[in-house]
């Protein structure tokens, strides 16, 4: 599958101060390195008096909500992402798209389930070995503008992806932007297919040839740009550090991690199969959010520590499902969350229930704004080192108070009935 994007500024919308609330249900549930050519637009987000504000600003793109239709076959052409408009999702990123269409060419079946049970919603995990779109470029292009000139308002982000061709990547740029979309999502990381031609994740996976390519494209580009990054890496940090040095104004991570979906044991047949044969492919869905989790969190915490000055984003992706889930990317930094196989699965309508469950969240723990909580759960992350220091030192501490007091001196005159029950045994 294609692509999935969005932001982050600095991490200052919580102090280190700020609680959330223990009895939380989770079952209910850029400006310094811009190049001269670029606009420096800053992140941020607005509020609301009665309702918690959903909305969200993104490098000067304003969206009702930051639930985002992830670059796949949720925004394949004009219709669906249409369709996605009318529902209200915050915006909407198309499947990637290149020069030549021809080269593209898909096969039957290309998905595969990974089930708990034989319901629908036993479904966990998903694969696809498809490719970007086989559609001609004129006629995608052809949508955005027509999909623009009739929601004006509304965010449409292009996801694009080249051969190793600096002239190909200006001419792709350049035709994708004169169709007035919002911003460039670059797929740096489908998995399948694509790395065969140099492409995709072949570029992802390789920080001297990412940071030839991003330059290129910085270069040209005159509206934001986001790197998508592939999990299919050691150290997702790297690539991402890279891109952003190039000159881009975001990360969206993570695309789908490489993956054979199982054989079938009565045939003895990969699945996917086609023909008889199959191929490894992009795995997403609720079983790959831990992992998303993960990668968010380090990306989130590289940018915090190294690129706080800078108007840099960053977009979650990764088996959200529900409007908890996204708050989980949310709380490690994302300023958006992308949805791709959740609306293959629940459909375009499903964003009401995201809203509705996000807001649920922000009414038990008081927030009134994305960004008041954006970010906040990073302060928790440490060392196994540190996990053990600080086990020791309230381990300690928990024994001293059962101790009580270790002389006469210790003795407070508000805690004294307190220090006196320490000493009873009985």
């Amino acid at each position: 599958m294609a692509s999935m994007s969005f932001a982050l500024t600095s991490f200052s919308g919580l102090s280190s101060k700020t609680t959330l609330s223990p009895d939380f249900d989770h079952s209910s549930h850029r400006r310094n390195f811009l190049p001269p050519n670029r606009v420096g637009l800053k992140i941020s987000s607005s509020s609301s008096e009665s309702e918690p504000d959903l909305s969200v600003t993104v490098n000067g793109l304003k969206m009702p909500n930051p639930f985002v239709i992830g670059s796949g076959p949720p925004g394949t052409n004009y219709t669906v992402m249409k369709r996605a408009f009318d529902e209200g999702w915050g915006g909407v990123i198309a499947k990637t798209v290149s020069l030549d269409a021809s080269k593209v060419i898909n096969v039957t079946p290309r998905y595969a389930r990974l089930r708990t049970g034989s319901a629908k919603t036993d479904v966990i995990g998903w694969q696809n070995i498809e490719l970007i779109s086989d559609r001609p470029l004129e006629t995608m292009l052809k949508e955005f503008k027509q999909l623009k000139q009739e929601y004006p308002d509304r965010i449409l982000i292009a996801s694009i992806m080249e051969e190793y061709t600096k002239t190909g990547w200006e001419e792709l740029i350049d035709r994708v932007e004169q169709t007035g979309v919002d911003a460039l999502e670059i797929n740096f990381s489908c998995p399948h297919g694509m790395p065969e031609r140099r492409m995709g994740a072949a570029v992802g996976q390789d920080c001297a040839l990412l940071e030839e390519v991003c330059g290129w494209i910085n270069a040209k580009a005159t509206v934001p740009v986001w790197a998508k990054m592939t999990p299919n890496i050691t150290d997702i940090t790297e690539p991402a550090r890279v891109s952003l040095k190039s000159g881009c104004e975001g990360i969206a991570a993570i695309n789908t991690i490489m993956s054979v979906m199982g054989i079938d044991l009565k045939t003895l047949h990969p699945e996917p199969c086609v023909e008889g044969y199959s191929t490894p492919g992009g795995y997403s869905y609720k079983a790959v959010r831990p992992i998303a989790l993960a990668k968010v969190m380090n990306i989130a915490k590289m940018m915090r520590d190294e690129f706080s000055e800078k108007d840099c984003s960053l977009s979650g992706i990764g088996g959200v499902e529900t409007g908890y889930d996204a708050a989980e990317f949310i709380l490690l930094g994302s300023n958006t969350v992308q949805v791709c196989t959740g609306v293959m699965v629940h459909g375009y309508g499903h964003v009401k229930t995201l809203c509705a469950e996000l807001r649920d969240f922000m009414k038990q723990h008081n927030f009134s704004t994305i960004e008041e909580f954006r970010g906040h759960s990073l302060q928790y992350f440490t060392t196994h080192t540190d996990l053990v220091r600080r086990q020791k030192e309230a381990i300690e501490q928990r024994k001293a108070e059962r101790r009580g007091l270790k002389s006469d001196k210790d003795w407070t005159g508000d805690g004294f009935v307190k220090e006196t029950e320490s000493m009873v045994s009985n």
